[in-house]
């Protein structure tokens, strides 16, 4: 199956995570759910902010959109995705949010992280004594 694509997919589950806090008493795993709500807004904001529009202002308009609706930033409207073709493959949706899952759980079981040490950017080099610059 498929879902809309641009991130509406996981703001419209984020509208879902307020009724399952509800029910959980321990405040850690409350905490757990205000991180997930928030990562679930994420990639819609940044797509929005990456196309010079309010992250904030989008994720807000799509909560409060039908299921199909959210924003395209090729067209900068708001519209329903799965008519325009801005759509994702419902299982990679769901595989994304479990290995997310996954990896927060180890981190957190585990305290510690082991990452790639980024390589230093090489550096430009400066023209030519003498020579013309633009």
């Amino acid at each position: 199956g498929i879902v809309p694509g641009g991130g509406a997919a996981y703001v419209h589950l984020s509208t879902v995570v307020p009724k399952i806090k509800e029910a959980i008493e321990d405040p850690d795993e409350r905490l757990g759910a205000d991180i997930i709500q928030k990562a679930l807004v994420a990639p819609a904001s940044l797509i929005a902010h990456n196309a010079g529009v309010e992250g904030e202002v989008v994720v807000e308009k799509i909560k409060e959109s039908d299921w199909e609706v959210g924003y395209n930033a090729m067209t900068d409207k708001y519209e329903n995705l799965m008519e325009a073709g801005v759509i994702d493959p419902a299982k990679v949706t769901r595989c994304a949010l479990q290995n997310a899952a996954s990896v927060a759980g180890m981190v957190l079981t585990t305290q510690a992280i082991v990452v790639e040490k980024p390589k230093p950017k090489p550096q430009v080099a400066e023209p030519p004594e003498g020579a013309l610059t633009v």
